[in-house]
């Protein structure tokens, strides 16, 4: 029996089998840091609980999310926050924080989903209501969209979106993706928007190479070919 065979271990065999776990925890993967123009995208943490639970108990924010509009009680929002956490140490990919360069205030979360059973990979975003109409979800979404196809070299990115959900429908359009079907989705239609890696890349920047081997920070350059503004 297992059990049997775990209790017969020695004590150096069990201090061994611990720190190997310990190493293992330790290798966990961390976000990446991207920088934009206007823009970071670091990991979620802790210390933004109070921006994120404000964040979700705004009913427009959540208007046209999978969730439906009713606002998360903080409990909620820590949960969410640590599957976004969790999601990056099982996966290796996920979502990013993002932060307003010059201020450091938090603007909202741009990144990927791919739990069991989603529908692929999945570019999302979402924003505090105050941050609305400067283009921030354009200029985050096209970092992590860059990110995916030249460090990851994901084949095809995929954003589940609302059919009325007007801004979020402009935004996938303006990063390259286009509409590739409909799905059903939380119990709710949605828009299949997509884009492959092998289409050319007109819409988002590309990422500079970091100065040094060990660097985490990649910074993003001004937008190339016919992105135009956001």
């Amino acid at each position: 029996m297992p059990v049997s065979v775990y209790l017969s271990c020695s004590l150096e065999q069990a201090i061994a089998l611990s720190g190997r776990k310990e190493r293992a925890i330790n290798a966990l993967p961390e976000a990446p840091i991207l920088e934009t123009e206007r823009l970071r995208l670091r990991p979620l943490e802790g210390g933004d609980l109070e921006d994120y639970a404000e964040m979700y108990s705004d009913r427009e924010v959540l208007r046209y999310l999978g969730g439906g509009p009713e606002p998360w009680d903080r409990s909620r929002s820590w949960r969410h926050l640590a599957f976004v956490r969790g999601h990056w140490q099982l996966l290796g990919t996920g979502v990013w924080a993002i932060e307003h360069r010059e201020s450091g205030a938090f603007v909202g979360s741009v990144g990927f989903w791919e739990p069991e059973g989603w529908l692929g990979f999945e570019l999302a975003w979402t924003l505090a209501r105050r941050w609305w109409g400067f283009g921030f979800a354009t200029e985050g979404a096209r970092a992590a969209l860059d990110y995916a196809f030249t460090i990851w070299k994901k084949d095809r990115v995929i954003s589940l979106i609302n059919p009325e959900n007007h801004p979020s429908i402009r935004v996938a359009e303006r990063i390259g993706e286009s509409l590739v079907g409909r799905a059903c989705h939380g119990g709710r239609e949605m828009l299949v928007y997509g884009i492959d890696r092998a289409t050319p890349i007109l819409f988002f920047p590309r990422t500079q190479p970091a100065p040094s081997p060990g660097e985490t920070t990649l910074r993003h350059a001004g937008s190339v070919g016919l992105a135009g503004s956001p």
